[in-house]
């Protein structure tokens, strides 16, 4: 049976990373400006004489399309994580409002230093993933605190708390924006809709550390995180550190989750919608499930941010909305089969 599982494991991650190249070339080749296949390949080799195809590629296309590539990876793991702490499949870091503590963070950055820092400069898009992650990390701390009850943490006070957090943190978010002068409330609100339109190489590099620390180790966790599944008494009745692990690895989720927030702005439902795919698809071994999450969750986001590039062009519409429109009805389906179950 393991055997089975493992053949249809590596089947679907082959089919998921060609739908992922597949998508990187239909990324590359349409737009406002259509380039044939041959035109991007030597483009990308140096070897085309065109520099108009060189600054499409390499100034728009590529760094948009390697960011929520990074992003989705970044947000499927860490929604299969969360889902696996608290032991419920609703469970989203957009939902659990993380995404609103590490947006509320970014617009407060923005507002109160807007004098300082040159927001679009090289300091301030590195120090955004700081500032997110601390948001992030203070949403999840309101989160344990007040969805606790005698018995630990509670699944189902957990969605209803994350909603009044995400409530909360997203006036405040509202306000510090408003008080903002046009132009950098312009800024701010497209980066709450969750955008990939201001991508550039520089948000690829403050995002890249991120991951290269954080994802090997929630690899490396893999076995933890399946008996994590398990009840608090049962996992204590083993002798594992619950209090310490559970807070690590959220941690790292939250760490995972902010600084790709900090970069592109909300973007929700893809830790919800990759890691119960993938589950469905290869079952609850975290093993197999977490880098099939991060390749669902990649695929995602490129195909919605090429639909909201090119099927409302010239308009932009952002990839947050596009995936909006997606997961609101995936959320009230699976809210539906639960009560059904």
């Amino acid at each position: 049976m393991d055997k089975f599982a493992q053949k249809r494991y590596l089947i679907l991650m082959g089919v998921g990373i060609i739908a992922i190249l597949l998508m990187i070339c239909i990324g590359l080749t349409y737009g406002e400006m259509k380039l044939s296949l041959i035109d991007v390949i030597s483009t990308l080799f140096h070897t085309s004489n065109d520099p108009s195809y060189t600054v499409v590629i390499f100034q728009f296309r590529l760094p948009r399309i390697v960011l929520g590539l990074l992003i989705g990876i970044s947000l499927g793991i860490a929604g299969t994580v969360v889902q696996s702490l608290t032991r419920n499949p609703l469970a989203d870091p957009g939902i659990l409002g993380i995404n609103a503590g590490a947006g509320m963070f970014i617009v407060l950055f923005m507002f109160l230093l807007r004098d300082q820092i040159d927001l679009t400069g090289n300091l301030a898009i590195m120090l955004m993933p700081l500032f997110g992650i601390a948001g992030g990390l203070l949403s999840a701390l309101l989160i344990f605190l007040l969805a606790k009850d005698q018995n630990g943490l509670n699944p189902q006070r957990l969605i209803l708390v994350g909603i009044a957090i995400t409530t909360g943190f997203s006036a405040i978010t509202l306000y510090a924006s408003l008080k903002m002068d046009p132009q950098d409330f312009e800024k701010a609100a497209s980066w709450l809709s969750g955008s990939l339109n201001s991508a550039n190489w520089l948000f690829v590099i403050s995002l890249l550390p991120w991951m290269m620390i954080l994802l090997p180790w929630l690899l490396y966790q893999t076995r933890l995180l399946d008996v994590m599944r398990l009840g608090d008494h049962t996992l204590l009745s083993l002798g594992i550190p619950l209090r310490q692990k559970r807070t690590i690895l959220m941690f790292i989720s939250v760490g995972l989750v902010a600084s790709g927030v900090a970069v592109s702005g909300s973007i929700g439902f893809v830790g919800l919608i990759a890691p119960h795919m993938a589950t469905q698809l290869v079952g609850l071994a975290h093993r197999r499930a977490l880098p099939l999450s991060g390749v669902i969750g990649a695929l995602l986001v490129l195909i919605a941010d090429f639909i909201g590039r090119t099927l409302f062009s010239p308009a932009q519409l952002p990839v947050g909305i596009v995936l909006s429109i997606i997961g609101a009805p995936y959320f009230v389906w699976l809210l539906s089969r639960r009560r059904k179950v």
